[in-house]
């Protein structure tokens, strides 16, 4: 059954001089509003304890530009000074419902610069987009077309650290399910291998870090060398900027393959419920696992099986995936990292992710025929007593905001 969702389409642009120049001094006001708004809702808010709404800070914005020092604001257009406001008002709304922390204030270095325009601030006519305040259209590169008959509803212009400047379309866009297949798969994450499937099938970890880290490590070189402030500086930071934003296209380029693979070849696919940020404090391994991007791997997952009417199965976390033999379902008292094949008492010879990855589509297929799923006996830390509490847990995945 066809579906209609809000997807968003990002295209590269070049701007011209008094583009770069106009949309530069957007995103200077954009985070000043949001900053000083931010200071305002922190001032109300410690000192008063009164929450300062989002139509009272449109209000204080109105106040803002008559005065002669932000009488600049009057510069650009409104609208994204307006949306800067529902962001911040979105975000104390994850804050008070205990979702988020505390918002935080906009760095010029290191926060995005970016800015939203909503249907009234810019046109759209003839596949041509002229943002408010600006003379001409976008030149932009149509690197794949937008959907049939659909036209963008926001608009968010963005620049990166390197200089790239971009553009986001939100458009209405109709999604066909993928054909119905009887396959499954089980997917065990890893840094060697970057994904073992329970087929037996491993894909390497492409490592796209690990393969620049020397012309980084140049780049990062060269820009310690230069005096702060400089121009010489500017552009040896901007090289350093291309080097990561380099790394940063090849790997989501490698995880949007794979995933797309993953949910057009199989019905069900089933994953561990990783908790990275723990992972993350082995200091040994953590550029590694930063560099394999877990994380993205499992929000493409999410929202590509619910696009294309797959089912995605999430089993938990403390799963003795790598340590339950296959073959007789005993548990191995410890298996270090290291060991990358062990034997069962019972005399099956497991290669550790692939074993893995067949316990975690095993474990996945039962908690989803019954709806849910007790994970195998595991040791106390405290009382050397077994726990079967913690249940496997089905995920209905969302769509994310691209």
């Amino acid at each position: 059954m066809t579906q209609q969702v809000k997807r968003a389409f990002k295209y590269r642009f070049y701007p011209t001089d008094e583009q770069a120049v106009e949309l530069s001094r957007t995103f200077g006001c954009v985070r000043l509003v949001y900053n000083k708004a931010l200071q305002e809702r922190t001032r109300a808010w410690y000192g008063e304890q009164r929450r300062i709404s989002y139509v009272q800070s449109s209000a204080a914005l109105t106040q803002w530009k008559k005065t002669e020092e932000l009488a600049f604001l009057t510069e650009v257009s409104s609208v994204p000074l307006q949306q800067a406001l529902r962001h911040l008002q979105t975000a104390f709304a994850g804050f008070f419902a205990k979702r988020a922390k505390y918002p935080r204030y906009k760095s010029r270095k290191k926060s995005r610069a970016s800015a939203e325009y909503t249907r009234s601030a810019f046109t759209w006519r003839d596949g041509q987009l002229t943002l408010a305040k600006m003379a001409g259209p976008l030149d932009i590169r149509w690197s794949r077309p937008l959907p049939e008959g659909s036209e963008p509803t926001t608009v968010t212009v963005s620049r990166d650290a390197a200089g790239r400047w971009y553009v986001s379309l939100l458009c209405e866009d109709t999604i066909q399910p993928a054909p119905a297949t009887s396959s499954a798969v089980g997917i065990d994450a890893g840094i060697t291998s970057l994904v073992t499937l329970s087929t037996g099938e491993k894909i390497a970890n492409p490592k796209h870090e690990r393969r620049d880290r020397a012309r980084l490590a140049r780049a990062q070189r060269e820009l310690s060398w230069k005096a702060k402030g400089s121009a010489n500086r500017e552009k040896a930071r901007r090289r350093v900027a291309k080097v990561h934003a380099r790394i940063t296209d090849r790997r989501r380029d490698f995880l949007h393959k794979l995933s797309t693979r993953l949910v057009r070849e199989n019905q069900t696919v089933v994953i561990e419920d990783l908790t990275v940020r723990n992972l993350l404090k082995n200091g040994r391994l953590a550029r590694a696992i930063s560099d394999a991007s877990w994380t993205e791997l499992r929000l493409m997952l999410e929202y590509k099986c619910a696009w294309y009417g797959r089912e995605l199965v999430v089993i938990d976390r403390f799963f003795p995936s790598s340590k339950l033999c296959g073959t007789c379902g005993k548990v191995a008292a410890r298996l270090p990292l290291h060991v990358r094949e062990w034997t069962c008492g019972c005399g099956a010879v497991h290669d550790r992710d692939v074993n893995a990855a067949r316990n975690i589509l095993a474990a996945g297929l039962a908690a989803s025929a019954c709806g849910d799923g007790v994970r195998p006996q595991r040791e106390s830390s405290r009382t050397g007593r077994s726990s079967m509490k913690q249940e496997t847990q089905r995920a209905t995945a969302g769509i994310p905001r691209l």
